[in-house]
């Protein structure tokens, strides 16, 4: 089996994230999932909120999405997001550059509070235990 599968993140604006990758859990609109190489496909909608990946040396990495579509295969994953923007960066300037702009996006989707302070709070944690 397989232990890892090519994930790629795509905006309108172009692409924001490509490479092969260990897993990665995404906000579905039915609930947080899940997805490890060999996943059964399927394409479902994903809600505003955050996607988690987890880089072949288990490094960690997010990337904040306003709504989009995910499509998985056996061996790859294709996200088309209306918006996105990749949690991340070399220095603390560019971290929270990138948090703030997060935000921006996250803010901008509006309505479910409760939806926006959990997004908030979790990426805000997995940036400072960066």
């Amino acid at each position: 089996m397989n232990d890892r599968f090519q994930l790629e993140i795509v905006t309108p604006k172009g692409m924001i994230f490509s490479g092969e990758v260990k897993s990665a859990q995404f906000p579905g609109k039915e609930g947080e999932f899940g997805v490890l190489p060999g996943h059964a496909a399927l394409v479902t909608l994903l809600s505003a909120g955050l996607i988690e990946v987890v880089h072949l040396d288990n490094e960690k990495d997010i990337v904040a999405i306003n709504w989009g579509y995910v499509k998985v295969d056996e061996s790859k994953v294709s996200v088309l997001a209306d918006g996105a923007v990749y949690v991340g960066g070399k220095s603390e300037s560019a971290i929270a550059e990138s948090l703030s702009k997060a935000k921006e996006l996250i803010d901008a989707m509006g309505g479910e509070s409760s939806a926006y302070a959990t997004t908030i709070a979790k990426m805000e944690t997995m940036v400072r235990s960066k």
